[in-house]
């Protein structure tokens, strides 16, 4: 019989089902992380601003697997890098600008709409410098403030005041410095940490479990207070080390240049 009406083997199709399936696992979490950033949209519009900051903080929980399950996987293609740029750009520049928008910004008129617009186009830009320097830049840090740390702070404020029951036109300027701070530092030249050298493979000491678990324990007793003031801190962290290496670099004195005699 020839080749061409030959049957296919079961076992061969199963295997190619499953190769082009595992495909699909890391675009699943992105596309989890689309539908974070959407759900945050429409709770706000409902007023149900608790859940659209949880929303937010859960696509930065799916944003952080999505890479990792395409590494470990091995199914990394360009496909999945536009994609979860796409989905980025909506979880964390669109979502948090029109939830601070509405909780707080709308009675500042047009000061309101634009800070929220600088948050958006600060997390486009942040996202496209990103993509276009990812092969030369250092890994050990991040230029500028990550998108998902700036939609964080806008979440994570929206969250804490409505846990303590503060409207969100109490807040409003607070919202309006905290959301153009964000936008302004997405893209910025101000370097911040990004944990990417840290090996979670080797030995660490016993201390750093410890640690490890208290900060579990925080987060479980009060989450949106402390995972604002995380957010908080590692946003002024890139200022701090800025001051700190240019307080440095002035604080070198040349030695004077001695004269050569006749």
């Amino acid at each position: 019989m020839d080749s061409e009406y030959r049957q296919p083997d079961p076992d061969s199709a199963k295997g190619q089902m499953r190769r082009r399936g595992i495909y699909l696992l890391p675009n699943l979490f992105t596309t989890a992380g689309l539908f974070a950033g959407f759900y945050a949209i429409v709770q706000a519009m409902n007023g149900r601003f608790e859940y659209a900051a949880i929303a937010i903080f859960v696509a930065m929980v799916t944003d952080s697997l999505d890479g990792r399950v395409a590494r470990l996987t091995r199914t990394q293609s360009a496909f999945g890098v536009e994609y979860d740029s796409l989905s980025d750009m909506v979880a964390f520049g669109v979502a948090p600008a029109l939830v601070i928008y509405v909780w707080a910004l709308q009675g500042l008129g047009k000061l309101g709409w634009l800070a929220a617009f600088i948050h958006c186009a600060g997390a486009a830009l942040r996202l496209a410098r990103f993509n276009t320097q990812v092969e030369v830049a250092d890994k050990r840090y991040f230029q500028g403030l990550p998108s998902p740390a700036a939609a964080a702070l806008v979440a994570g404020l929206v969250w804490t005041m409505n846990d303590f029951q503060i409207a969100g036109r109490d807040v409003a300027w607070l919202a309006w410095f905290v959301t153009l701070f964000t936008g302004i530092t997405m893209v910025s030249a101000v370097r911040f940490y990004s944990f990417k050298d840290v090996n979670f493979r080797r030995s660490v000491p016993f201390v750093f479990m410890l640690l490890l678990v208290l900060s579990f324990m925080l987060v479980s007793y009060d989450p949106p207070t402390v995972l604002f003031g995380l957010f908080v801190v590692y946003g002024l962290s890139g200022y701090v080390q800025w001051i700190w290496q240019w307080y440095k670099k002035r604080g070198v004195v040349e030695p004077p240049i001695e004269r050569e005699r006749d």
